[in-house]
C-alpha cells in the first residue's frame, strides 16, 4: 500500500448499489482491503446523503458526486483528501445524470465512471448509452495524451467477449451490455493504448465482476464481467497485480457487484549517469 515512498498503490472499483444500505459492507471491505483509492459507483443518494462522516472515521477522504435514487459516484483516497479535476465529461453540461468524477489522488488521476446500462434497447436509453460512451472516449483520448499517469475506473456495463467475460451469452443476445455497438466503443478506448488490467493478468481465466439477483446467479456463479480498470501506458509496466474480492458479494444483502482492484508497484526512479571528467 502507498504508506511509503517505495510502496505499492491499490486501486479498486466497487458498484455499491446504493451507499445508505450498504455503508456497513462498504466499512467492511476498507477495513479488510485497505484500498488506497476507492471508485463508487450507484450511490443512489443525493449529496447530503453522503456518509462522509463514517467515511473519514475510515480514514479515507472523499469527492463524491450523488443523485437522488439514481446513479452517483465518489472516489475515496486513503490518509487525505483527492484533488478533484472534473465532475461530469466534456461536452454534456446539460447531462443531469452523475456518472463522471475525475480527481488526483497518490501521485495518479482516477476516473471514475458509471457508464449508461442503455436497457431496454433500442430506444432512447441505448442511444443515450452511445452518446456517453463516444464522450467519454474522447476524454480518454486526451487523458491518454496528457501522458500522466491515470486509471479510469468503473462499472463500464460492457461485457467485452462472449468467451471469458460471461457465464453463457445465450440469454443476454438481445442485452446493451453485450451489442455490437458496445463492444466496438470500448475497443476503441482499448486502440487508444490503454491496458486492460484484470484481462493483462488473468488472459485465459473466466472472472467475472456481476452476478444477478435473479434465477440463483451468485450460488451457479453465472457472472458477467463489466467492471473494469483501464490503465494508462505509464502505469501499465507497473501492474503488479488484479483481482476482485468476491467475498463481499457472498454478505448478507450485498450488492450484485463485487469490488475489483489492481496493485500497482512504485515507479523506479531514474538512474543518474555518472559525468565523465574531461
Amino acid at each position: 500500500m502507498a504508506a511509503g515512498k517505495d510502496a505499492s498503490l491499490r486501486i479498486a472499483t466497487f458498484n455499491v448499489n446504493g451507499i445508505r444500505s450498504r455503508l456497513p459492507h462498504l466499512l467492511q471491505w476498507l477495513e479488510k482491503e485497505a484500498p488506497d483509492i476507492a471508485c463508487l459507483q450507484e450511490l443512489k443518494a443525493a449529496d447530503a446523503g453522503f456518509p462522509i462522516e463514517a467515511i473519514r472515521d475510515a480514514g479515507y477522504g472523499a469527492l463524491w458526486m450523488g443523485q437522488p435514487s439514481w446513479n452517483g459516484v465518489a472516489i475515496l483516497a486513503r490518509g487525505g483528501d483527492p484533488i478533484e479535476s472534473r465532475r461530469g465529461l466534456p461536452g454534456m453540461r446539460d447531462d443531469t445524470q452523475s456518472r463522471y468524477l475525475e480527481a488526483a489522488a497518490h501521485g495518479v488521476i482516477v476516473g471514475c465512471l458509471y457508464l449508461p446500462n442503455g436497457n431496454p434497447r433500442p430506444g432512447p436509453k441505448f442511444d443515450y448509452k452511445l452518446q456517453w460512451f463516444d464522450r467519454f472516449i474522447e476524454h480518454a483520448q486526451t487523458l491518454f495524451d496528457s501522458k500522466h499517469p491515470v486509471v479510469l475506473a468503473g462499472d463500464y456495463n460492457v461485457v467485452p467477449t462472449d468467451a471469458l467475460d460471461i457465464y453463457d451469452p445465450t440469454h443476454w443476445r438481445k442485452d446493451a451490455l453485450l451489442q455490437p455497438e458496445t463492444r466496438e466503443r470500448y475497443e476503441a478506448l482499448l486502440a487508444q493504448g490503454w491496458t486492460d488490467a484484470l484481462r493483462t493478468l488473468h488472459p485465459e481465466e473466466k472472472i467475472f465482476t456481476f452476478w444477478d439477483y435473479f434465477r440463483n446467479h451468485w450460488p451457479r456463479n453465472a457472472g458477467l464481467r463489466i467492471d473494469h480498470l483501464l490503465l494508462s501506458d505509464d502505469l501499465a509496466p507497473r501492474l503488479k497485480a488484479a483481482g476482485v474480492d468476491r467475498w463481499v458479494r457472498d454478505l448478507k444483502g450485498a450488492s450484485d457487484h463485487a469490488p475489483t482492484w489492481v496493485e500497482i508497484g512504485a515507479k523506479k526512479a531514474a538512474k543518474k549517469v555518472a559525468k565523465r571528467k574531461a
